[in-house]
């Protein structure tokens, strides 16, 4: 029997930040207490490589399951465990820090490669007025 995979990827959506973000401008997320956040982490994956990873890619490194693996970990022990992460739903990008808190907005491509865009670029706005690209919100930090 073959389990059933979820994922959290999408193509041609732009995630714009949450309607309850703080932030006006892209913030870069700071570690909490010493220790890298979730916030942290998906900034580090992504700032550096736009349109490299996809959202699976970014939500299993940066979950504790993917960061349990260590750089030692086989590919054939990484695979057992994203198969294992992937086997249950997770939250998918919009429940990302980055669009909730630190004003990222995540564009995803044709192929499913995410990058992030601040909210105060041209390249956001571009992004959110483009009729061609499915539009979503990051989810809001608090309830209405």
């Amino acid at each position: 029997m073959v389990k059933e995979l979820y994922t959290t990827n999408v193509v041609n959506t732009f995630i714009r930040v949450a309607e309850d973000c703080p932030a006006r401008v892209g913030e870069e997320p700071r570690p909490y207490g010493g220790k890298p956040t979730v916030g942290t982490l998906q900034y580090a994956m992504l700032a550096g490589a736009p349109y490299k990873y996809t959202s699976d890619d970014v939500v299993f490194a940066t979950s504790s399951a993917g960061r349990a693996l260590g750089a030692k970990a086989t590919k054939k022990e990484r695979s057992a465990a994203r198969e294992t992460f992937f086997s249950k739903g997770q939250a998918c990008m919009r429940a990302s820090p980055l669009g909730k808190r630190f004003g990222w907005g995540v564009h995803a491509d044709a192929e499913g490669r995410i990058a992030i865009v601040a909210v105060d670029s041209k390249r956001y706005q571009a992004l959110a007025g483009d009729p061609e690209i499915e539009q979503t919100r990051a989810m809001r930090s608090k309830r209405v």
